[in-house]
């Protein structure tokens, strides 16, 4: 039988999505090539028809992860509003992202310490883009006086670990529902950093 193109774009997305999951499940350096062929039901000689190495199948699952989170923060910020209005968008966009792709979030934060120089030269630049995005917010909003921040680069470090760590307790069925809880991430940004609005 002849492999078409969309078996291939099929296969290599259904190793994507094996290997996301158990990366997640066990940390990058507890899964080998032979999990993740196991896992789909494949040889584990086929994996390199698709991605060389381990790490490259880690650095495409992260690179387009970030490219994804990009491309989705900058359609629910918008780039002419007020700060105060922008802090908002980002807050509540940035929660949500993260409790809908949590597999994809617990790789991009708690993986980037199995990444190779090479890899980090990829992965890294887009992570500081997105935390740029955050900086600039505050920075605006403390330029024209409603916000109030010592140093602009560390409250906004501090205000996406916080705001990530909703993947951690956070659970569908709870006590809260998600736009509560991001409803409330909101209101705790807005005040971490001095808006008294």
């Amino acid at each position: 039988m002849a492999v078409t193109q969309a078996t291939r774009t099929n296969t290599k997305e259904t190793l994507r999505n094996h290997a996301r999951r158990l990366f997640a499940e066990r940390g990058y350096e507890g899964v080998s090539m032979r999990d993740i062929a196991g896992s789909v039901g494949i040889q584990q000689s086929a994996i390199y028809n698709h991605f060389p190495s381990k790490q490259h199948l880690l650095v495409d699952l992260m690179e387009s992860h970030m490219h994804r989170l990009l491309d989705a923060m900058y359609r629910a910020v918008e780039s002419d509003a007020t700060p105060v209005e922008r802090l908002t968008q980002f807050a509540r966009f940035h929660v949500k992202y993260q409790l809908e792709e949590s597999d994809d979030v617990f790789l991009a934060y708690m993986e980037l310490r199995s990444l190779e120089p090479d890899s980090k030269a990829i992965v890294i630049p887009l992570r500081n883009e997105y935390e740029r995005t955050l900086r600039e917010i505050l920075e605006d909003g403390a330029k024209s006086g409603v916000f109030h921040v010592a140093d602009a680069a560390v409250v906004a470090r501090g205000l996406l670990a916080m705001m990530t760590g909703v993947t951690v307790w956070f659970r569908d069925g709870g006590r809260l529902d998600r736009e509560t809880v991001a409803n409330t991430y909101v209101t705790t940004a807005l005040q971490a950093v001095g808006y008294k609005g």
